[in-house]
């Protein structure tokens, strides 16, 4: 039954899985004929005129001010489409341009990119946004280092909670079998201690302590960069890594003491229960 448990978990996690990967995937853009053709034409206008409005925070060279500094950007000249991607989702502080219609988000985005010290050989247009929706853009990436979507809609949230209670169900049949064997025999069962498992106990301790540091040097470094002048996102992925690994050799730790540290006793030995263990 607890290998049953693990291996249905399992099927619900790729299935879990996928349902993360629908919600984050790209929107397909469509591809116009008509705004490829005049996008060369109207961008050096157009996109000049249009970026007025982004001054204020970007600064009228691109210097940088409020928002981040657009002149000599090796980043969106190497990924042109995360320009196109920020003025119509926004990031940040930095809300989505509603305003600008599809002719006007191109020609700006192209002024931004081939202005400032920055050049791309190729204006940014649809036919490129698209090809680039097949890769994953930085916006999709944060995303999906939750592992989650923006929002947990129902089927989700069951899927979660039965994977959940099943890998908690599988584990701890797995591991009373490993520890306590499949027959319990009436007596004080007497344990004594390998220089194998004294070699584990003292490893995942010692472990736990490591993480421990790097876990707390990461929140002071995160706490630190969130309060900052220009604040930097914390790395959420290597917090839960380092409090994951905490958790996992603590438990392996206990599991060691218990099986070869701790003597145990049974006092009944009834066959006539009706659950799995």
């Amino acid at each position: 039954m607890p290998w049953v448990a693990i291996v249905c978990a399992a099927i619900m996690w790729i299935i879990l899985l996928f349902l993360f990967n629908k919600e984050t995937a790209p929107e397909p853009v469509a591809v116009d004929p008509a705004v490829v053709a005049s996008i060369s034409q109207t961008w050096p206008t157009e996109g000049k005129a249009a970026f007025g409005t982004c001054a204020g925070c970007h600064g009228a060279e691109g210097q940088g001010g409020v928002g981040p500094a657009l002149a000599n950007n090796a980043d969106i000249v190497n990924d042109p489409v995360y320009v196109y991607n920020i003025i119509t989702k926004g990031k940040g502080q930095m809300p989505a341009q509603t305003q600008l219609n599809e002719e006007q988000v191109y020609a700006v985005a192209n002024y931004v990119l081939h202005s400032f010290g920055n050049n791309i050989e190729e204006p940014l247009t649809p036919a490129t946004v698209a090809e680039g929706q097949s890769k994953i853009d930085p916006a999709v990436l944060k995303n999906r280092s939750r592992f989650v979507p923006e929002d947990l809609k129902l089927p989700e949230i069951f899927l979660a909670t039965f994977v959940m209670v099943l890998l908690t169900y599988g584990l701890i049949g797995l591991y009373s079998v490993w520890a306590e064997g499949l027959e319990l025999h009436p007596g004080i069962h007497k344990v004594r201690a390998t220089p194998l498992a004294t070699l584990g106990i003292v490893t995942t301790l010692s472990l736990t302590v490591v993480f421990s540091v790097l876990f707390v040097r990461q929140m002071v470094t995160d706490f630190a960069g969130w309060g900052a002048k220009e604040p930097v996102m914390p790395n959420v992925t290597a917090e839960g890594f380092y409090a994951a690994m905490i958790l996992l050799l603590l438990a392996a730790s206990i599991g060691l003491y218990k099986k070869f540290f701790m003597d145990g006793e049974v006092l009944v030995e009834d066959a006539s229960g009706e659950f799995p263990w």
